[in-house]
């Protein structure tokens, strides 16, 4: 593990200032002992979120580019991943080769090969990764895997989950997401695997294009459901949809043979009763996935600042984004396909 050298402060450089940038260098201006280097390849945007931190005396803009931040690991103790997803592989296989500890939003990389390619030169570098699963930093999930591990729940036997975003993104960002399936329910896959602490078996899928028709163009979907089969014959139902009308919508329901655990059940949740008297849920729905995760993100970010200044472990590994990906990537061969699909044919392939 890589030891942080710079006495108490820890120096990160954060590459990427756009939307999820701007909350990444919020988020770590705000921890005390980081020093905060901004890198855009606008340096007027990087200025820009610079001075909205708030912390501009812990930090700076980077006038160079990101390929010179990582020509000068001695620098930095870190570095935060924030860029367009085609950027993600090339940044990570630089990360590993200058052995700085990187944290980097999901996905590694935009196919499976790429994802390899990432983890094999993290292996060799033997560099401390961390993958942008913030789910797992919310104290929901946190307590249904606490229940899960405890017995509270008795025998899982079900799980539905869902991801619904309130509008669509945009069509230059569906252009190169990599489809619904990698780009949403991934963090529904990953937090599955995390709070059963089981692998996923098989799957089959549907999907659909109900709205823009921008969705079809790049052969991707706005409507999907998958169902999974875990390794322990649990039975697990997941939505996903681009085009949630009430809020953003983002719950796990866990059914055991002696108690519940639901993940998202508040007052915030955007469900509507229509029974006689019922009132609750009586907030404002969630609008997006920054809002609703903000906590999480902050609480990934102080995470990483312990990995990166080898004082803790990563607490999701490039190795948990591959299997992550394992699951998308049968899920949507299953709905191209009609036809079940076993994880072991990704992993395999």
């Amino acid at each position: 593990m890589v030891t942080n050298n710079s006495g108490g402060t820890v120096r990160i450089a954060l590459i990427g200032a756009g939307r999820i940038g701007v909350g990444h260098a919020a988020a770590l201006a705000a921890i005390p002992e980081v020093s905060l280097t901004v890198c855009d390849a606008d340096a007027a945007r990087a200025l820009q979120v610079t001075q909205e931190t708030g912390a501009a005396h812990r930090v700076e803009v980077a006038t160079s580019t990101a390929e010179e931040v990582l020509a000068r690991p001695e620098t930095y103790d870190g570095v935060v991943i924030a860029t367009p997803t085609a950027t993600h592989e090339e940044l990570v296989l630089g990360c590993a080769h200058a052995r700085l500890p990187f944290f980097c939003e999901k996905p590694v990389a935009m196919d499976l090969e790429g994802t390899r390619r990432c983890i094999q030169a993290v292996h060799t570098s033997g560099v401390a990764s961390q993958i942008g699963f913030q789910r797992r930093f919310d104290p929901g999930y946190q307590e249904a895997r606490r229940r899960i591990s405890a017995g509270e729940l008795g025998q899982v036997h079900r799980i539905h989950m869902l991801t619904c975003d309130q509008n669509p993104p945009p069509e230059p960002f569906v252009a190169h997401s990599g489809g619904i399936w990698r780009d949403c329910l991934i963090h529904d896959i990953d937090v599955l695997r995390w709070v059963t602490g089981h692998e996923v078996e098989e799957v089959f899928a549907y999907g659909a294009v109900r709205g823009a028709e921008y969705f079809a163009t790049y052969g991707d979907i706005d409507e999907g459901v998958a169902l999974m089969r875990m390794d322990d014959d649990t039975l697990v139902t997941a939505h996903t949809s681009r085009n949630n009308g009430q809020g953003y919508d983002v719950r796990m329901e866990v059914s055991g043979t002696l108690s519940n655990a639901t993940v998202g059940l508040e007052p915030k949740v955007p469900l509507v009763s229509v029974e006689p008297g019922v009132t609750f849920p009586d907030d404002e729905p969630w609008v997006d996935f920054i809002a609703r995760f903000k906590g999480c993100y902050e609480a990934e970010l102080r995470a990483f600042v312990e990995v990166a200044a080898g004082r803790a472990p990563s607490p999701c590994t490039i190795d948990d984004a591959l299997e992550a990906l394992h699951v998308a990537l049968a899920i949507g061969r299953s709905r191209q396909e009609g036809r079940p699909v076993k994880v072991s044919e990704i992993r395999t392939h």
